[in-house]
């Protein structure tokens, strides 16, 4: 399981970008969500992993 936190704005960030937190559920900063460790949500992370801040539980 990961969880994810959305801790930076997504202002300035690309329209890709910001599709990409709302296809995870991170609307505001420092909303968090669980997932399973799965290849899509992986790379979905990985595109946004500078505004996210992920722990594996």
């Amino acid at each position: 399981m990961f969880k994810i936190r959305l801790v930076k704005s997504m202002i300035g960030c690309t329209p890709k970008q910001r599709d990409t937190l709302k296809a995870l559920g991170l609307r505001r900063i420092r909303q968090e969500k669980s997932f399973e460790e799965r290849p899509s949500v992986q790379g979905m992370i990985e595109k946004v992993k500078h505004l996210v801040e992920v722990t594996k539980s």
